[in-house]
């Protein structure tokens, strides 16, 4: 069953690249009391990922915190060494935090795996974004396969 719009995020761990290594993040603490806004690629380095989606997100990455958001996120079935080369090869800088959920742990839990092993890709994150306050869903835009049309940074942008 995929996560809906009310529905509070599971508790998982998610990881995050640090100069020490990566860094277990909780997501229950991480979303506790803050506004997050969440868009998920189905990999790193993929080319709807890194020519349209997280380069959106980074233009846009101002107007978006100016509209009440405390964090955005960045969320793929990547590791998070992969997460942290991406990020510094899109200029993602301070303004998007890139969270690897290579175990699966959260898409798994909201029900927004997207299977691509027929492809060479695995299992992965379907490609979505979600508006979270205090840990609770309060937008979710799951896009149809191969689209890219539902969770880009423009329309979470006029959610706001």
């Amino acid at each position: 069953m995929t996560i809906e719009v009310g529905s509070k995020l599971p508790e998982v761990t998610l990881f995050r690249a640090t100069a020490d290594g990566p860094e277990a993040v909780n997501t229950k603490e991480f979303f506790a009391g803050r506004k997050v806004v969440v868009f998920a690629v189905p990999g790193a380095f993929t080319p709807t990922c890194s020519a349209k989606h997280l380069p959106g997100f980074v233009a846009n990455a101002e107007a978006i915190k100016a509209k009440g958001v405390d964090e955005i996120v960045c969320l793929a079935s990547n590791d998070a060494f992969v997460m942290n080369a991406w990020a510094k090869a899109e200029n993602a800088g301070d303004n998007i935090t890139m969270l690897s959920d290579g175990d699966l742990a959260f898409v798994s839990k909201t029900g927004l795996e997207l299977d691509l092993t027929g492809r060479g890709l695995g299992k992965r994150a379907n490609r979505f974004a979600m508006i979270v306050d205090d840990g609770k869903v309060t937008d979710l835009a799951v896009e149809e396969p191969g689209a890219f049309d539902v969770s880009n940074a423009e329309t979470v942008l006029g959610k706001l």
